[in-house]
């Protein structure tokens, strides 16, 4: 119970703050908008996808996930902001678990990402998407896409310990745009390069855009030639979030407790 209490103490710390950053919250409520704008009326009508003339349809599922993968780029530069500022030297020195630290911070992202689906989800709506499939695969449909979030939270933790320095990890936040963009997000795969295609179809969120889209009922089912994870996203996403968490949970734990030796 410690664990938990320590850890949603953690996670209140990282939201209160943003009591003091308005800026970040009207970011999170404009961006969606843009995104919207731009990828469904300025690029949407020079995309094609297969079985569909409606791209807006294919389309809010890969943003969602954009969004989504946006917990690996913010939950990094926060854990090295708190490093620079000497922050979680602090953390260590209290009588907490030593898990607690990037349980909260993975926790706040979670309910960040909440927020910002939400809004997404309000815009997408306005321009015409639907889930077609009933309430029940819709939230299973939000919640694998939490899930995925709250998972690159993990990573973005552990790289935020491993980077320490608040401005590398700012210049190295865009870079992790290109993991959405080396995807399924926006564009189909089967017309890409068979190179290209294998990178993008194995990427964990091509498989997490492919399940969205397959739980909320939008076209962008993958031909049958298309890879494992495409043909069984949902799978696929559950076995990437259970073997991300896996691998980075106690990476972060370990990071954390040592990195102050």
């Amino acid at each position: 119970m410690n664990l938990l209490a320590d850890g949603w103490t953690l996670t209140q710390r990282r939201l209160f703050r943003l009591r003091h950053e308005p800026g970040t919250l009207l970011t999170m409520l404009m961006m969606p908008s843009v995104f919207v704008v731009l990828f469904g009326f300025v690029f949407g009508g020079a995309i094609g996808v297969p079985g569909t003339s409606n791209y807006r349809e294919f389309m809010m599922p890969g943003l969602f996930v954009m969004t989504t993968g946006t917990a690996l780029s913010t939950a990094m530069v926060e854990v090295a902001t708190d490093q620079a500022r000497g922050v979680m030297e602090r953390l260590r020195s209290l009588p907490t678990h030593r898990v607690s630290v990037p349980l909260g911070q993975s926790g706040a992202e979670g309910i960040l990402g909440a927020y910002g689906l939400a809004v997404l989800m309000v815009c997408g709506l306005v321009v015409g998407w639907r889930p077609h499939d009933g309430v029940p695969r819709a939230l299973a449909g939000i919640g694998l896409l939490l899930l995925f979030r709250y998972t690159l939270a993990w990573v973005g933790t552990y790289l935020g310990l491993v980077v320490r320095s608040a401005r590398t990890a700012a210049r190295l936040a865009p870079l992790t745009l290109s993991l959405t963009m080396v995807s399924n997000a926006l564009v189909p795969t089967d017309r890409m390069p068979v190179g290209l295609r294998a990178l993008c179809e194995w990427n964990p969120l091509s498989s997490a855009a492919a399940a969205a889209r397959e739980l909320f009922g939008n076209p962008g089912a993958p031909g049958p030639d298309a890879a494992w994870p495409l043909t069984h996203p949902v799978t696929a996403s559950l076995l990437w979030a259970g073997l991300l968490l896996l691998i980075f949970v106690p990476l972060s734990v370990r990071r954390f407790a040592r990195a102050g030796l």
